[in-house]
């Protein structure tokens, strides 16, 4: 009866380290944590009511009369866009993902240069 508890215990906590091991973001080499001039100019250029204009639509911590048409920015981010490069996708052309999406695609029509998008997706990135 003791070995059988043993082992019952035992395969509980393995399966138990398995799971949680799931659940631990890697980040890769592309992913990681961008400098703080960078977000910096992220946020810059987020907040530019001519470039990303992101608070019009969205909320996130610290933005001004914040818009409710888009989610709230934070780290729900990184539970829904597995990766960095999925999120910078999301914001240069939403429609690909979302042929419906009120979001405009600001890569692809050419409202953000390729480096503002860059910069956006490393400030949203960071938000939590």
């Amino acid at each position: 009866m003791r070995k059988t508890a043993t082992i019952i215990a035992a395969t509980s906590t393995a399966l138990l380290l398995l799971g949680s091991l799931t659940l631990v973001r890697t980040v890769s080499a592309a992913e990681e944590i961008p400098s703080a001039e960078a977000v910096a100019r992220g946020k810059q250029v987020a907040e530019d009511r001519l470039k990303g204009n992101c608070q019009s639509c969205h909320d996130y911590k610290g933005a001004s009369m914040a818009g409710t048409i888009g989610p709230a920015l934070g780290g729900w981010l990184q539970q829904k866009y597995k990766s960095k490069a999925d999120l910078r996708a999301q914001i240069w052309d939403a429609s690909k993902a979302n042929p419906g999406s009120t979001m405009i695609p600001f890569g692809k029509n050419e409202v953000l240069t390729e480096a503002e998008v860059d910069a956006v997706t490393d400030w949203t990135w960071t938000l939590k």
